[in-house]
């Protein structure tokens, strides 16, 4: 029995019983923590009011009040508040002179800032003067965050092909604990820059192995629930970050509760199997009979060795690579669409979800809010994505965001209820094709590259998030430029989304070549199968290539 008839193996297995089950939900655990790294430092870098520290002119008059030290050294903006990042410039006069004759002359803060910690004892502003000229800093320090997933999309995507799917989980993992930890202890800014890279280059290896890992394990008809089940489990994460930003006003100490729990984790030691089906293609047939016998046994299915004993190394498998998926036309295609698809996702999820401060609410209300709307977009691409398919499901979201966006150009200013809606409804449409995305891509790419597949697709998904916040700098020429690009962008890729073939109810490809040259469906028999394997291998490899390319 050759890799094409796993997916039988796999319904006399139970392609959703009772150990399946377990998988998703201990996998659900990694999930929930997942929101706490990923957005994290939304809280711990809250900006708090401040203005120039003018304790110079105490020398002068040790007695003055706070106020009128305000009213003598800081000059008011427009608005008639005082102004957070210009003092009136220190002179040699007597306290009577300065407040007989006033200063006139301003210049930047000279002797740091003094701030209101009575909303919050202490942000990672606060403590590394994330103000002013140095302000940008903490946008820097996200964009590297969001590096460090891009970085870990390279290594972890292909090492996860090579070594499997549980040992790069559980080196993630480690790398999130240790590195989560470390980064409450540190005293200088870019050392903590430094280690949230590293828990970034981490969390990429817990996405794309946690997402294959379920993918190859589920059956086809239950994927897609599977699949929500952990991205629900992720908003409701980011829910009760809103909770814990909001009880812990001290940036180390929500570090360490947002990195802490997962430790938590150990257990996935023990408990987290490995996918059989990469097993099966790395030649190691003795370990997935007895994975897929542990199941079967766990799910209270009879699993005969008759149907075991049919199971041989595949002599065709031979180490996926990037390169792979550029080969073949049809592989081509849905490498270059699928990455696009990602791209637009990321670029306007993380788009709208950094100008939560439009929304004109308190910061952990707008999380909230933000957390609950993912709830019902995900738990509803669950079920669309099995009524109406992956690839129209996948095209329909994408137009949806994407429409939005562009009627919120159109929306004016004095409107911001009207803005404030088509906001959600983009976002909600959004996060239901962002979850779509990751079932469709681990249906799309053959098991022997699916990792470089989805971590191609995480990549170009990084470098999105990199961008956004950077366009949302566009602002300055043109208000309409920023929701004009998160507009165009998912409309573009909801009409390529039709170049995709279906996968609905489809059992998953193993092999480069089925995604070329065998049609996938479900009319086609286990003997068609065996013919044209055999036809093809029969061939010599010049014959081969010529039938490749037909």
């Amino acid at each position: 029995m050759t890799m094409t008839d796993f997916g039988e193996i796999l319904k006399n297995v139970g392609e959703f019983g009772r150990f399946q089950k377990t998988l998703v939900f201990i996998l659900c655990f990694l999930s929930f923590f997942n929101a706490f790294h990923m957005f994290g430092q939304v809280f711990m870098g809250i900006s708090v009011p401040h203005h120039c520290n003018t304790d110079w002119i105490l020398e002068k008059g040790p007695n003055l009040t706070e106020e009128v030290q305000l009213n003598l050294t800081i000059p008011r903006n427009e608005y008639g508040s005082y102004e957070q990042c210009l003092m009136y410039a220190p002179v040699d006069w007597d306290i009577e002179s300065i407040q007989r004759s006033g200063l006139n002359s301003t210049s930047v803060c000279q002797n740091g800032w003094v701030y209101d910690t009575s909303q919050q004892k202490s942000t990672l502003v606060t403590e590394f003067n994330l103000v002013c000229h140095r302000k940008q800093q903490a946008d820097i320090s996200q964009a590297i965050y969001m590096l460090g997933l891009l970085i870990g999309s390279v290594i972890f995507g292909p090492l996860g092909d090579r070594i499997g799917r549980r040992p790069v989980i559980l080196i993630s993992i480690l790398l999130m604990l240790a590195f989560g930890v470390g980064a409450a202890f540190v005293t200088e800014f870019y050392v903590y820059t430094i280690l949230r890279c590293v828990v970034g280059i981490a969390m990429s290896g817990v996405l794309i192995n946690n997402l294959v890992l379920v993918a190859e394990w589920v059956g086809s008809s239950h994927r897609a629930y599977a699949t929500i089940t952990g991205h629900v489990c992720f908003a409701v994460g980011q829910m009760v970050l809103a909770g814990l930003g909001y009880g812990i006003r001290n940036w180390r100490l929500l570090q360490i509760v947002c990195s802490a729990p997962t430790g938590l984790l150990f257990f996935y030691f023990w408990l987290l199997p490995e996918s059989p089906r990469w097993l099966l293609t790395k030649g190691k047939n003795e370990r997935a009979k007895k994975l897929l016998q542990k199941a079967a046994s766990f799910n209270k299915q009879k699993l005969s060795e008759e149907l075991l004993s049919k199971l041989q190394e595949d002599k065709r498998t031979k180490p996926g690579s990037m390169i792979d998926l550029f080969r073949r036309p049809n592989l081509r295609k849905i490498t270059l669409v699928m990455s696009f698809v990602w791209f637009v996702n990321s670029l306007v999820y993380y788009g709208l979800s950094l100008n939560v401060g439009s929304f004109g609410l308190d910061i952990y209300l707008t999380q909230l809010i933000f957390g609950a709307v993912e709830i019902p977009a995900r738990l509803g691409s669950m079920f669309i994505v099995q009524i109406c398919g992956r690839k129209l499901s996948q095209s329909m979201c994408l137009l949806l965001g994407g429409t939005v966006c562009l009627i919120i150009t159109a929306i004016p200013k004095t409107l911001p209820v009207v803005i404030t809606v088509l906001a959600v409804i983009g976002k909600f449409a959004i996060a239901a094709s962002f979850s779509i995305c990751y079932i469709y891509a681990a249906e799309l790419f053959p098991t022997v590259i699916r990792q470089n597949g989805v971590g191609l697709c995480s990549m170009t998904a990084r470098v999105a998030g990199i961008i956004a916040p950077l366009i949302s700098l566009l602002d300055k020429y043109h208000p309409a430029i920023p929701m004009s690009i998160y507009g165009s962008g998912p409309v573009i890729g909801g009409l390529l989304c039709f170049l995709l073939p279906e996968t609905r109810n489809m059992d998953l490809q193993d092999h480069t070549d089925e995604a070329n040259g065998i049609p996938r469906s479900l009319d086609v028999t286990k003997e068609q199968l065996v013919n044209e394997n055999h036809q093809y291998h029969e061939l010599d490899p010049k014959e081969q290539q010529k039938s490749t390319r037909l």
